[in-house]
């Protein structure tokens, strides 16, 4: 008898140390060959914090480190009260698409068992090591809305597929024979795919004497990358611990890792899980071009802020765009339009017309038939969201053939017809931009203040 107390003590201290904090723990075929499976530990329910994590091991595309860049991190996310679920993606062996589409599938499955498994759908982010930080930067540069992460944690990531400046392993694994086509490697070589807006904030942790992946090519680029964009990103660099340090207590600054990882994730932003869905969808000026950290500083960024964790809103302005289909940027041509429908918001505002105002892209009879139907569009997608017509703001100069005249006497009285005809609200953005120390020199543009002058009109509305 005092045999087998004993034993089964020695089995309690000897159990895994995520199993103190892990409330269930199981896994799933990933892939069809069953080849590709996650492992998943989640939290107490009461624990839990909505929060999500995909994690995608390295190992150069020929291996997986599955411990110290995979399990060895459960306990430290469920103790957090964070889902955590380790993908065991299969080797590409020159063919990228086998470990893209796991990744894809593993996000997919996350956020369609987000009920289930207390998960706000809204708040998955990924995590990858080595080349699983290819893998994790790939998805968070070229995924579509569906399966995009919400936040992305690299640790000393391969980023770049030029294999003059990167791992030679991890170019060859994934790209294989296309290594020798420039086109390819730019395509994968993620510092180049940023986009303002649609990549998500990142945090990115390395080693500076890392021999392995040359950080200042590879995972310092990536944050180039993503404050040259204004996106939200972290780099911390620890004076030495090499290549491969993962989940290792014995790493020099482990600890002060976890606390760097933790200080980012406690204070990086989340939505509610039934916040409201809010989609900005315009130009430039919705974009936020000539405000730095417009991911912060434009104006569906100020406007997040003013309507709180109860509202989700996403900025899917794109530069130059136009609402007309004849015009030389058709907005419902782009990526962002697809994302904006994508994202299946319960709000819509719209703010374009500044381009169409143009000689060249002015077509009164296309601007109001392309309007209606984007109107008709977003009134069919599955929230059957409450859309908001805003007038383009001033423009104070006539500048790239943009002119206030146009906007006055042609924009503004097709969009309060078409607000009329549809029973929608309408937002005055050109009777709140009054003061030209609000816009910047082009004439054009507002600056943060002026951002937040927009912002709050939007708010206001909103909340009327």
């Amino acid at each position: 008898m005092e045999k087998v107390i004993l034993l089964m003590f020695m089995l309690a201290v000897s159990a895994p140390l995520w199993a103190q904090h892990t409330a269930r723990s199981f896994e799933w075929k990933n892939s069809a060959d069953g080849e590709s499976v996650v492992y998943a530990y989640l939290p107490a329910s009461s624990q839990a914090t909505g929060r999500a994590v995909v994690d995608c091991p390295g190992g150069g595309y020929t291996h997986l480190s599955m411990q110290k860049e995979g399990t060895d991190w459960a306990e430290y996310f469920n103790k957090q009260g964070i889902a955590y679920f380790v993908l065991k993606y299969r080797m590409p062996h020159g063919d990228r698409n086998i470990p893209l589409s796991d990744a894809y599938h593993a996000m997919k499955t996350v956020r369609d068992s987000a009920a289930v498994w207390n998960i706000n759908p809204s708040d998955v982010g990924i995590m990858g090591f080595s080349a699983g930080g290819h893998l994790a930067s790939t998805v968070s540069t070229h995924a579509d809305f569906p399966v995009r992460p919400n936040f992305s944690i690299l640790f000393y990531p391969v980023i770049s597929m030029d294999e003059k400046v990167t791992h030679k392993g991890s170019v060859n694994g994934f790209l294989g024979s296309g290594k020798t086509n420039p086109d390819l490697v730019r395509a994968f070589s993620n510092d180049k795919q940023v986009s303002s807006h649609a990549t998500p904030p990142a945090i990115i942790l390395l080693a500076n004497d890392d021999q392995a992946v040359y950080p200042p090519t590879n995972g310092v680029a990536y944050y180039t990358a993503m404050r040259g964009k204004g996106n939200q990103a972290a780099l911390y660099v620890y004076p030495e611990g090499g290549h491969g340090f993962g989940f290792t207590p014995s790493f020099p600054y482990h600890q002060q890792m976890l606390d760097d990882l933790s200080t980012w994730l406690r204070t990086l932003p989340a939505p509610q899980k039934d916040a409201i869905r809010v989609a900005c969808i315009g130009n430039s000026i919705t974009f936020g071009s000539c405000i730095d950290m417009n991911d912060v500083l434009g104006y569906p960024a100020q406007l997040q802020k003013l309507l709180g964790r109860g509202y989700f809103v996403r900025n899917f302005g794109i530069g130059a765009s136009c609402m007309a289909s004849t015009s030389d940027k058709p907005y419902m041509k782009l990526r962002a339009w697809k994302d904006a429908k994508d994202f299946n918001p319960n709000l819509v505002v719209i703010k374009l017309g500044t381009n169409d105002s143009k000689p060249q892209n002015w077509n009164p009879d296309d601007y109001r038939k392309t309007y209606q139907t984007m109107i008709d569009t977003l009134k069919s997608l599955p929230a059957h969201p409450k859309i908001y017509l805003a007038y383009p703001i001033k423009a104070f100069k006539v500048q790239w053939g943009i002119n206030d005249s146009t906007i006055v006497n042609g924009v503004i009285p097709i969009i309060q017809k078409l607000a009329k005809k549809n029973k929608l609200p309408v937002i005055d953005l050109h009777a709140v931009i009054t003061d030209p120390n609000l816009i910047v020199a082009d004439g054009i543009h507002p600056n943060a203040k002026g951002a937040a002058v927009i912002a709050k009109a939007v708010e206001e509305a909103i909340k009327k």
